[in-house]
């Protein structure tokens, strides 16, 4: 079994998109890497756990699951780094490959020192944008061997639903 520890803000600094969308829309930027990480989870079949600093979001530690994607915001005064640290050492094991998603040089070392695959936040974000043109080339693919296939509804039916569907009653 594959796991991908993601440190999530030094992925929002890296990437281009989503530090530009960090500085109005911090939400919005950990909502987006999110998405961008339930694509690459469901393309590779890996276990993905972001963690995120809790100096950014006040109070106790927290964990979530958006998608299949396992969302972590460390409890206060513990760092991204310490959190990753700790549970790539507690996950490693002989049936586990470890990947840490991180630019912080000292965090590769300290991990890769644990066993785990080092991968920059450059290195996920081209893998990232490979695996989503990829996903749009088969979508086409797919869309031009089998036509929609299309049940033809009477009129009266089809304008109910059509009605349904605008939430009208």
């Amino acid at each position: 079994m594959d796991i991908l520890l993601v440190d999530g803000y030094n992925m929002i600094g890296a990437w281009p998109n989503l530090r530009n969308l960090r500085d109005h829309d911090l939400a919005g930027a950990r909502d987006l890497l999110i998405e961008k990480l339930a694509e690459y989870q469901a393309y590779t079949g890996y276990r993905v756990i972001v963690v995120f600093d809790a100096h950014m979001v006040q109070g106790i530690e927290k964990k979530a699951h958006n998608y299949k994607i396992e969302v972590v915001f460390t409890r206060e005064n513990e760092t991204a780094d310490e959190y990753i640290e700790k549970l790539a050492q507690d996950l490693n094991n002989v049936a586990t490959q470890v990947h840490v998603a991180t630019s912080d040089f000292t965090e590769q070392w300290a991990i890769f020192g644990q066993g785990a695959l080092r991968k920059s936040a450059r290195e996920l974000y081209n893998e990232i944008q490979e695996i989503e043109r990829f996903i749009k080339i088969e979508v086409k693919s797919i869309q031009t061997q089998k036509p929609a296939a299309r049940i033809k509804l009477p009129d009266g039916v089809a304008e109910i639903f059509e009605k349904w569907r605008r939430g009208e009653k």
